[in-house]
């Protein structure tokens, strides 16, 4: 999908120097076809050093050289961003957001008429290929857009396709996700010294129960809920941690997390 394309990155930190990476690593486009702006020097000599990858601090380079742009800069930041860029951005172009709160129609509104967006919503396992992205297109960005967005975001994890509408729910769930994750990971390391283990085997177990437990429910073909049960005995030692947890309200707390973070996320984008 995108063979002969040239792939811009307008912010070369975490994110964007991860998914520069994951491109070039996975041969999606070779190092010659990817270019990062940065406004720190330290960044782009990493990438070059990494992969080869070429870098500027000048966007608008970037816009002229790349067809397919990356929006991966702060979301404070993206409408000085867009005026910069807006003089060389256009239909030729397909944009890719990263920008957390930053809607479609706020890209669209400052960029040449016609432009094709795509609005993504990544998390920070994406830093070590494990990564959950959620996409959504303009109404001028084709399918075709779509599929080669898909690929970058692929080269990090996994990706799924929603309306834009339903961004702030993907926010909600696995753009703040990982540190729930981290919250039950570091309780039942916790659990496990106070049951009389040593701190690096309890983080050890309860690291990769989580990371294996995931890994089930996304390759096999069984729900939650009856992989669950396949774990609990009568009588047994699950179920006496499952009735704790559900008395515990669990459920219902990590709903009401979600739907916090999602109430949030609407807030902060005004929409």
């Amino acid at each position: 999908m995108l063979k002969g394309k040239k792939v811009g990155f307008i912010g070369g930190g975490k994110m964007g120097s991860v998914l520069a990476g994951g491109i070039v690593s996975h041969q999606l486009v070779p190092a010659s076809h990817v270019i990062v702006a940065d406004v720190v020097q330290e960044r782009l000599d990493e990438l070059a050093q990494a992969y080869g990858i070429a870098g500027t601090k000048d966007i608008k380079r970037v816009a002229r050289e790349a067809g397919i742009l990356i929006l991966a800069v702060k979301p404070q930041n993206m409408g000085e961003v867009l005026a910069e860029l807006a003089p060389v951005v256009g239909k030729s172009h397909l944009v890719v957001s990263i920008a957390a709160g930053i809607p479609i129609k706020f890209i669209e509104e400052r960029l040449k008429k016609g432009v094709r967006v795509i609005r993504v919503m990544p998390n920070t396992p994406a830093l070590i290929g494990e990564g959950m992205a959620a996409l959504a297109k303009s109404a001028t960005a084709t399918e075709t857009d779509l599929a080669q967005a898909r690929q970058i975001f692929d080269a990090v994890g996994l990706t799924v396709v929603v309306k834009e509408d339903l961004m702030n729910a993907v926010t909600g769930l696995s753009g703040s996700g990982p540190a729930y994750g981290f919250i039950i990971i570091e309780a039942l390391s916790d659990a496990g010294v106070h049951m009389g283990l040593n701190r690096d085997i309890a983080l050890k177990l309860a690291a990769q129960t989580l990371l294996g437990a995931a890994k089930l429910c996304l390759k096999g073909d069984k729900h939650p809920g009856e992989l669950k049960d396949m774990v609990t005995s009568p009588a047994g030692t699950t179920i006496a941690g499952i009735k704790a947890l559900e008395e515990g309200k669990i459920r219902a707390t990590l709903m009401a997390a979600v739907e916090a973070a999602t109430l949030r996320a609407k807030e902060l984008g005004g929409n």
